[in-house]
């Protein structure tokens, strides 16, 4: 399947330490779904998933100062 058919986009979760992860995805959960892939457990368990904004990639370097 070609990811055209299925588009992407660029999720920042909030963190329980006030940071924010970066994550992909076609939706919310499945951007969350590639976190759990990428992180360790202890990093997982900072992650709130219910907290996260959609963002265009030409406003990420707004974001980069508060990830963490």
């Amino acid at each position: 399947m070609s990811s055209f058919n299925n588009p992407h986009h660029i999720y920042l979760f909030e963190m329980t330490n006030g940071k924010q992860k970066l994550a992909y995805g076609s939706t919310p959960e499945d951007a969350y779904e590639s976190l759990r892939l990428r992180l360790a457990d202890e990093e997982i368990a900072q992650v709130v998933k219910e907290k996260c904004i959609k963002i265009p990639q030409r406003e990420l370097q707004k974001h980069v100062h508060n990830l963490g």
